[in-house]
Order: structure tokens, then sequence, then C-alpha cells
């Protein structure tokens, strides 16, 4: 790579595309067969819950892919992959059980803005390795933000704030590969 875009022309080799996608597929059918071994009570899907994995699962997915696309850097591949991943679990656990509080309560609402600026970000850098290294940073700095605003308001477990200020260790993570991608699109040796 060179001048420090991810971009690069010519095909790239994606070995780990059947593992994903059929780690996806699994996934999905993990609560239809949970529902045949365990009581309504404990496992109990809808056909709209199945669409909507599907379709979370579908866009995590394709974002693997358009990060192998992207780039045949392991640090970007797996910085976009560690992002996206991110993404698709703090939207899961938010829909499932809340962040913080119920899956209702409307603090979980501040974590779409950390989803915004993390995609926000990546969009304005046009999917650079530098420009996602900071969308990145800016998207755990949110989240660590929203876990402060919520120990400002009280009310929350700690153990629950433990859990969302975590959330922000794998948004560092993708920044880290991100910058350690850039360094090697300028032939700088590793940094990180």
């Amino acid at each position: 790579m060179t001048g420090g875009s991810a971009i690069e022309k010519g095909p790239r080799g994606n070995r780990l595309r059947p593992f994903v996608w059929g780690a996806a597929a699994c996934l999905l059918l993990l609560p239809a067969v949970a529902m045949q071994w365990f009581p309504a009570s404990e496992v109990n899907w809808t056909a709209l819950d199945f669409i909507a994995m599907g379709v979370l699962l579908a866009i995590l997915c394709g974002l693997y892919e358009l990060g192998a696309w992207m780039s045949d850097n392991i640090a970007y591949r797996a910085g976009f992959g560690l992002a996206a991943l991110t993404g698709f679990l703090t939207i899961w656990v938010n829909l499932a059980v809340g962040m913080l509080g119920d899956e209702d309560g409307t603090i979980n609402l501040v974590f779409a803005g950390v989803l915004f600026i993390a995609t926000a970000g990546a969009l304005i850098a046009g999917l650079r390795p530098r420009g996602m290294a900071l969308a990145m940073l800016a998207a755990a700095i949110a989240q660590l933000a929203a876990v402060g605003v919520a120990l400002a308001m009280g009310g929350y477990d700690a153990r629950e704030l433990t859990f969302t200020a975590m959330f922000g260790l794998p948004w560092l993570a993708s920044a880290a590969l991100f910058r350690k991608a850039a360094a090697d699109a300028r032939g700088l040796p590793g940094a990180c």
C-alpha cells in the first residue's frame, strides 16, 4: 500500500469468507435449536426476531467483505472486522437486554450515537487507515462518555457500568490496528 490509502487494485484473497458466513449461519440457527430443547419461557424467538438477527448478521458479514476488499493488509482487515463486530454486538446487546438498565431504557439510545460517530468518522475518512484510527478512537471516547453520563445519572449497577465501559476496549484495539495499517502504508517499522 502506498500513500496512506487502504485502497489497492487487484484481486484480494479471502480465505476466511466461508468461516465468517458459516459462523453467521450457525449463530442464526442457534436460537431455533435452543427453542427445541428449552421451555418457551427461556428461549422464545419470533419470526421478526429471526429476520432482525438475519439482517444484522448479513450487514456484519457484508462489512467484513468490504474490509477484506479494501485492503490486503492484515492489520487493516482485523481493525475493520473488530469495528464491525463491536458495532454488531452493541446493537445486539441493546436489542436483547440493553447496555444499561433494560432494553427499553432511554439511556441506551446514547449508544446509537457511538455507532453514528464510528460510521460517520469512517465515511469522512474515506475508509483510509489513518482516518479510521481516529474514527475508532472517537467511538471509544464516546462509549466511555456514555458511561460517564450514566454514572452521573445514577441508578445503574457497577457491573453494568463496568461491562459497558469495557465496550470501549475493542474500539481502542480497532484504532490501534488501523494505526498500524497506516504505518505499514507509509513504510514505517511496526507502529502501534
